[in-house]
């Protein structure tokens, strides 16, 4: 087996939290009401075509036209879309500033539109660790897609035998896995500072 030197780190929910209930709580008081509109206006689905790259006005000018009783708080969704990452995930920038002080390789592949990481990027310092982020909006690509990972390793100049990807979702880590990177399903900081640590990386 190929030493593993780089580690590739997914965005959200493994850096940082995100919910889009974090932001619509403070706009719907009604629990019904809020659980009807994450389920039916601006579900998670549909905000991930932005992920995908569809831009952010197109998709606004449709679901306004949809849902016009709604259109007000589809279009806070669109300005305010930061209040939807309350903070980052417990104990894992900590093991990201203990990589990069120990001068391992870090490198990123986000599902995140590229509006809103223009807007959420330059709130957090802690992304200049990164040697390069792979962002799927700007790229319309989109993980699991393998070519994301193609890219990924192609633009990184790394060989994936020799990278470590952490990601909380299964889909991602196994198309992945497939791809040839070594992966680490997250949970939380402390099973993934345990790996880390058993491949000689902290």
């Amino acid at each position: 087996m190929s030493a593993i030197e780089n580690v590739i780190f997914d965005v959200g929910r493994v850096l940082f939290h995100w919910d889009l209930r974090h932001l619509f709580a403070k706009l719907i008081d009604d629990p019904a009401e809020l659980d009807w509109f994450l389920n039916h206006v601006v579900t998670e689905e549909w905000h991930f075509q932005h992920d995908a790259g569809r831009p952010l006005a197109e998709m606004l000018q449709e679901r306004s036209a949809q849902f016009p009783g709604h259109a007000h708080l589809i279009e806070a969704y669109t300005k305010r879309f930061t209040e939807t990452i309350p903070g980052p995930v417990e104990g894992s920038l900590e093991i990201l500033e203990q990589l990069s002080a120990s001068s391992v390789p870090l490198f990123a592949i986000t599902n995140f539109g590229a509006e809103f990481w223009d807007l959420f990027r330059p709130t957090q310092p802690v992304f200049d660790l990164f040697t390069d982020i792979i962002v799927s909006g700007r790229e319309k690509l989109v993980k699991p897609d393998p070519a994301i990972y193609a890219l990924a390793c192609d633009r990184f100049s790394i060989d994936p035998a020799s990278a470590i990807f952490i990601d909380d979702n299964l889909a991602n880590i196994d198309a992945a896995c497939d791809f040839g990177l070594h992966v680490h399903h997250f949970r939380d900081a402390a099973n993934l500072r345990e790996d880390l640590a058993r491949l000689g990386l902290l």
